[in-house]
């Protein structure tokens, strides 16, 4: 059997989620990756430069190629303009997933929405049994998406990741999972 691996589309009835390229830099530079609000709770500083964000994308394609992660960017079917990414990331039998969202896009169930259609696709594989995710325990807004997508809350992971935008010491997170 063939690892898992999503394809480079998927569409919802509001969203498209494809494969990021490396001429997405500027719109995700514009759109999120410089503001303070939107990389509160992840695990990078804002960029400060495009060359940033450049290197991100890079290493986004080689995470591709080898079949290592799979970072989709996320946009909105009306508009065709990039609102956020999300990013699965296998490993064994799960698959793990990150995400952000311009702030624009925020309370509108986008998050939810890509993050739903991804669980449903990896457990959908043979070998994909286990579906998680986790944020920092104050962000209570990724935890609602992660039960808006059907995941349930497992618990606390303590001390577990760094959020150099809230803490210089690793934060408590949550962890969220859908099995089948």
């Amino acid at each position: 059997m063939a690892p898992y691996h999503p394809g480079e589309r998927i569409c919802t009835d509001r969203l498209k989620l494809r494969r990021c390229r490396l001429n997405d830099a500027e719109a995700i530079y514009d759109g999120y990756a410089t503001d303070p609000d939107v990389t509160r709770y992840l695990g990078w500083a804002p960029h400060t430069t495009i060359s940033e964000t450049v290197s991100y994308l890079e290493n986004c394609e080689s995470e591709w190629s080898e079949g290592r992660g799979f970072p989709f960017v996320i946009e909105s079917s009306d508009q065709d303009e990039l609102i956020g990414m999300i990013h699965v990331h296998p490993g064994g039998r799960r698959a793990g997933y990150g995400y952000v969202l311009r702030r624009s896009a925020w309370g509108q169930g986008f998050a939810a929405e890509a993050l739903r259609v991804l669980v449903e696709d990896a457990l959908g594989h043979p070998d994909i049994y286990r579906t998680f995710a986790f944020c920092d325990c104050e962000n209570t807004a990724s935890a609602r998406v992660m039960e808006k997508a059907g995941m349930e809350r497992e618990g606390m992971l303590r001390s577990y990741l760094m959020h150099p935008n809230v803490s210089d010491e690793p934060r408590d997170c949550l962890v969220y999972a859908r099995v089948r």
